[in-house]
């Protein structure tokens, strides 16, 4: 598991015990009006003021409401690992570790369902700090794909010995794709995308399965290579 990052404030500065309060209240505060307002309606004003405390002090915490996002999308995946956590403790077959990871990602993920809805847009800009590709949020992509490397880890699934090192990031990719999916899900509860998992996630477990047969041997090595060139 990577290390999580020490907590510092804008100014690179580890925080007291009191000045980390003010930093969680501070990110609590965003959080909430994200989800509220909206990413473009709410300002470092306007979350300086809700959580009591000057504009200047906010910042010192927190330089721009990118670095709010990105501290979010830690939060998020720190939830979604727990979230996870009972089961992969649980389940050793690949597809129910697989399912349960992701529909545990939908939980969690659902009381920002309006929030992200407004803010993809933002996310989705090729040069945006705030895209789940971005060098800037590397950190709680590369922890998402330790979650995919653990699902396929403690699971009793066998791969073909290429690919095994590659497919928790071709996962992470597929859940991506979830994500995306689940953004503009307007059904109730989001269930079309508990449905687009349920499907899914067979579909995907019997690819997998069927890697280790010498026929789809070319095919495999042919999507390694495709990902070690979208990694250049």
């Amino acid at each position: 598991m990577t290390d999580q990052p020490v907590p510092t404030t804008a100014a690179g500065e580890a925080p007291t015990a009191r000045g980390e309060q003010t930093r969680q209240l501070i990110l609590e505060t965003a959080i909430r009006l994200f989800r509220e307002r909206g990413y473009a309606r709410t300002t470092m004003r306007a979350i300086a003021e809700e959580a009591g405390v000057a504009v200047g002090n906010a910042y010192y915490y927190f330089d721009s409401k990118e670095r709010l996002i990105q501290e979010f999308y830690s939060r998020t995946q720190d939830e979604h690992r727990a979230a996870a956590r009972p089961v992969l403790e649980r389940e050793s077959e690949f597809a129910a570790r697989l399912a349960g990871v992701l529909h545990a990602a939908i939980d969690v993920l659902t009381p920002s369902h309006e929030f992200a809805a407004s803010f993809f847009k933002v996310a989705a800009e090729p040069s945006s700090p705030l895209s789940p590709f971005s060098s800037e949020t590397a950190g709680p992509r590369q922890a998402s794909i330790e979650l995919f490397t653990e699902v396929l880890a403690g699971s009793t699934s066998k791969v073909d010995p290429e690919l095994r090192p590659h497919l928790p990031e071709l996962l992470w990719l597929a859940y991506m794709g979830t994500v995306l999916y689940w953004v503009y899900d307007r059904s109730p509860g989001q269930t079309r995308t508990r449905t687009l998992i349920d499907g899914a996630v067979p579909l995907i477990d019997r690819l997998v399965s069927l890697s280790r047969l010498r026929v789809l041997r070319p095919v495999t090595r042919q999507i390694v290579e495709l990902l070690r060139m979208l990694r250049h």
